[in-house]
């Protein structure tokens, strides 16, 4: 798949984190000067951002498979994960699902991360999936430990449920009976990602959309994101009226808030709001 937000379309992380998402496309043609890369949506902005080099700081090493960044200034709250197994092309090997796993853990009780994003660290690509050099060495027994915790990891795995959601069951049979690779055009066209932008000359555009993207998110209270996105994902498993009980639910979370009074008092006072997640 030729999108950013790879491993089951727009996935959302659990929790109250959510996935912004970026990467170079999966085709070795996307992503290069003068081609589109497939991207989530948000505004690029023309202020600087935090480098989208190979390097996540002074502590990073070469051979670290995950490389973990908070970022500060304008977009503190961002954390930023960084795939970076060249030679496997970012494929998913028990390390780095162990290396996920672990990370994801730590920034779930970590009540200053707003928003994570997932890019590679590899140019020309995002991830080949799961490595399938590895999965061939692995015992029968080994391989559904191995799923099992990468479900639990990345949530959005599950492409004969998910996919037929996203994009309707025709065209999911489709592509996965043929296992026919799209490029980011066709993969917005058919609602399996939401933006595609023009690439850069530093071949990180889809970076950089990303961080807008996540900056938007900043600003908003992180009590109402959080149920929002609880209402949203599982409403979209029940009936509408069920759905709309669990909105009211989710919403009923928000009422003895510190932050939901904030919110009022802002806009009588004209002014935007300091929101506290309380």
């Amino acid at each position: 798949m030729a999108a950013a937000a790879a491993l089951g379309g727009l996935g959302l992380l659990r929790a109250r984190l959510r996935l912004a998402a970026a990467a170079a496309a999966t085709s070795a043609g996307l992503g290069r000067t003068g081609h589109r890369a497939p991207q989530l949506p948000g505004g690029v902005a023309a202020a600087a951002f935090p480098s989208a080099g190979r390097s996540y700081g002074s502590q990073a090493k070469e051979e670290e498979e995950l490389r973990v960044r908070y970022l500060d200034d304008e977009h503190k709250g961002i954390v930023v994960l960084g795939l970076n197994r060249s030679h496997a092309k970012n494929a998913l090997s028990k390390n780095l699902v162990k290396m996920m796993s672990k990370a994801m853990d730590a920034l779930k009780s970590d009540k200053k991360v707003r928003t994570v994003v997932f890019r590679s660290e590899v140019p020309g690509i995002f991830c080949a999936g799961a490595d399938l050099k590895e999965r061939a060495k692995m015992h029968s027994s080994e391989v559904s430990s191995f799923v099992s915790r990468a479900r639990a990891t990345i949530n959005e795995l599950g492409g004969t449920q998910r996919l037929p959601r996203t994009i309707g069951v025709s065209l999911a049979k489709e592509l996965i009976f043929s296992a026919r690779i799209v490029d980011g055009e066709e993969a917005k066209s058919i609602g399996l990602i939401s933006h595609v932008v023009e690439q850069n000359e530093a071949g990180d555009a889809a970076y950089r959309r990303a961080l807008a993207l996540a900056r938007e998110f900043l600003p908003q209270g992180p009590v109402a994101m959080r149920v929002a996105k609880l209402a949203i994902n599982q409403g979209m498993e029940v009936d509408l009226v069920t759905g709309l009980a669990i909105e009211e639910a989710c919403y009923a979370q928000t009422i003895p808030t510190k932050d939901r009074i904030e919110g009022l008092l802002a806009f009588k006072e004209k002014r935007p709001p300091r929101y506290k997640g309380e």
